[in-house]
């Protein structure tokens, strides 16, 4: 069945000025598979079973949307952190700010450079878990990406790196429309943490693709910018091998739309995968977790912790799904989607879903969302707290569990640090 002519007429439209990147035959050869993909999909309207609970129409237009720059105070996250930090201006790396990609002991390669390269280790892997990730949930903004993108990194691990990776997105211009596509392969026993934080453009579209081979462990752990007037699509794709371990979270404060979408797959036996997410939204703020585990392979774990706090009218989304295919025997799968609701007028919609055709397997799912304990409120007020502050607590307690995925402490007590102030800040105002 074709595609309607409405769909088809809106994805030409935001494809009119586009055009694709030149590069070596492999990198052309990916563009073009993926700007097929993305016109036989067609891009998303509201009409679409994953798109019904976050309206798509910004990241459609033609040109972005004006965002205002923020005007940043105090030390970014992950400052206190030994790290290589990469830069990002408006959705273009900036090699003077940026640290020597060297020191990290590992392969570090713009994507602006490797793309015209005949030969590279990304040239059979640029795509190609995006690629694999739209069945049965088309990802049209993640073709779009493949198709376009002309910056970001390709990183490979082959041992323990010596340093994290931190890729810091700066937004300078109020009409930036950054697209970023990151490559990362762990090669078996090697392992890698990567760090994101910033409000990177006033339109953001990322994809990572993720290959954890065998033995390998991937760490990953971003902060989205107090930009408040951003909107970004990202998207995360692993591939686990055996025994291998991979864990994502992120921390959302502020944002008019962000929408977080993970694919990940089990290929090897014995392998973990935690990702996790905290968001605070207060006013115009529309957030969406959505995330695809897939288990094909026996005795595999996951993990799906996602907790948002909501005021003043904001809007949080989340759409989790676990896939367990009829040989992933001794599959654990656990999934916790919740809302603290501050006040009546925040909303929190959410899809959990398990589909299973093993039958020796431990899975569950739930999904809930409500106000502040009054009587937890009313026992910290008993004991001299104000009730903002008393408040606070609850709340910082409440995202707990999501921060607790995080396998860094001095990352974690940062990730903490910042939930603190964000909070202090909404106490003041």
């Amino acid at each position: 069945m074709g595609l309607p002519q409405a769909k088809i007429d809106a994805t030409e439209a935001r494809l009119a000025g586009v055009s694709l990147p030149e590069g070596a035959g492999w990198a052309t050869k990916a563009r073009e598979a993926a700007l097929a993909r993305v016109r036989q999909m067609g891009l998303p309207s509201g009409r679409d079973e994953y798109w019904k609970f976050t309206r798509p129409d910004d990241l459609l237009s033609p040109t972005a949307p004006e965002a205002a720059l923020f005007a940043t105070t105090g030390k970014p996250v992950f400052s206190d952190i030994d790290r290589i930090r990469l830069v990002f201006r408006d959705g273009v790396f900036d090699p003077d700010a940026s640290d020597d990609p060297a020191e990290a002991g590992l392969e570090i390669a713009r994507l602006a450079d490797i793309t015209g390269l005949d030969m590279h280790w990304a040239s059979g892997f640029y795509g190609e878990l995006e690629a694999a990730a739209h069945d049965p949930v088309p990802r049209p903004f993640a073709a779009l990406n493949t198709a376009v993108a002309t910056d970001g990194v390709a990183i490979r691990a082959t041992g323990r790196a010596k340093r994290p990776v931190s890729l810091v997105y700066l937004h300078e211009k109020t009409n930036s429309d950054a697209v970023l596509h990151f490559l990362v392969r762990v090669e078996p026993g090697a392992e890698v943490t990567v760090l994101e934080n910033g409000p990177a453009a006033a339109r953001f579209n990322k994809v990572m693709e993720v290959d954890v081979a065998d033995g390998g462990a991937f760490h990953h752990v971003r902060a989205q910018g107090r930009d408040h007037e951003r909107r970004a699509v990202t998207h995360i794709f692993a591939r686990l091998g055996e025994a291998s371990t991979f864990k994502s979270f992120t921390l959302t404060a502020n944002g008019v739309l962000t929408r977080n979408e993970a694919f990940i797959t089990f290929t090897g036996d014995n392998a973990t995968a935690h990702i996790a997410g905290a968001a605070l939204g207060d006013g115009n703020f529309h957030h969406d977790d959505t995330v695809f585990v897939t288990h094909d392979a026996v005795a595999c774990e996951s993990r799906q912790v996602f907790k948002k706090v909501l005021r003043n009218g904001a809007v949080g989304t989340f759409q989790g799904k676990i896939l367990v295919k009829s040989g992933a025997q001794k599959t654990d799968g656990y999934q916790i989607s919740q809302a603290l609701l501050l006040d009546e007028d925040a909303q929190f919609l959410a899809k959990p879903e398990l589909e299973i055709y093993a039958d020796d397997v431990a899975c569950s799912h739930g999904s809930t969302s409500g106000a502040i304990d009054e009587t937890a409120l009313f026992y910290l007020r008993s004991r001299g707290l104000p009730k903002s502050q008393a408040q606070d607590l609850l709340v910082l307690a409440f995202l707990a569990e999501a921060i607790e995925e995080i396998e860094d402490e001095e990352i974690a007590a940062d990730i903490l640090t910042r939930l603190d102030g964000w909070l202090s800040r909404r106490r003041k105002g």
